[in-house]
C-alpha cells in the first residue's frame, strides 16, 4: 500500500523483554500521529491510541483451527531459525508449545475469552466513525487486500 508500516510485536518485544505498557503506548502514539500509517497487531489496550485514530480497522476474526495451524507453522519456522524477528529470537519449544503459558495454549484460551470483548471494542470504535472491516477467513483477507492494492 506504500504507507509506513509498523508491526507492534516488533516494538513490544525487545532484546531485553517486553516494553512496559506506558512505553509501548508512547511508541504507538508517536507512530499514529503521522498523516498515513499502517499498524499491524492486536493490542486492544492500545485501542484509544491506534484503533480510534485509524480510518479503517481490519479485524481478522479467523477460525480457531486456522489460528492454531498458523501458530504451529510460524513457531516451527522461528524455532528452525528461518525468522529473525525479536519475538523469534526469544522463542523456545516450551514457550511455543509445551509450557502452561505457551503461545498455543494462550491463543486457544484467549480466543474464547477475548472475542466477545473485541466485538464490543470494535463496535465502540465503529461508533466513533472508524470504518471496520471484519474478515472471517484467509480467503476473505486475501481478496480484501487484493482489492486495496489493485483498486478493484
Amino acid at each position: 500500500m506504500d504507507l509506513p508500516h509498523t508491526d507492534l510485536d516488533e516494538i513490544l518485544f525487545t532484546g531485553d523483554g517486553a516494553l512496559p505498557l506506558d512505553e509501548f503506548r508512547g511508541e504507538a502514539d508517536r507512530i499514529t500521529r503521522g498523516e498515513s500509517w499502517v499498524v499491524e497487531g492486536n493490542y486492544s489496550k492500545l485501542a484509544d491510541v491506534v484503533w480510534h485514530r485509524a480510518d479503517v480497522l481490519v479485524w481478522l476474526d479467523l477460525p480457531l483451527l486456522l489460528i492454531v495451524r498458523r501458530i504451529i507453522y510460524r513457531s516451527l519456522r522461528q524455532l528452525a531459525g528461518l525468522d529473525t524477528s525479536a519475538q523469534a529470537r526469544r522463542l523456545t519449544w516450551n514457550r511455543a508449545f509445551f509450557g502452561r503459558r505457551s503461545l498455543l495454549l494462550t491463543a486457544i484460551r484467549k480466543y474464547r475469552t477475548n472475542r466477545p470483548r473485541y466485538a464490543q471494542q470494535v463496535a465502540e470504535t465503529a461508533a466513533l466513525g472508524v470504518h471496520v472491516v471484519r474478515l472471517r477467513s484467509g480467503r476473505q483477507a486475501d481478496a480484501w487486500l487484493t482489492r486495496q492494492l489493485t483498486g478493484r
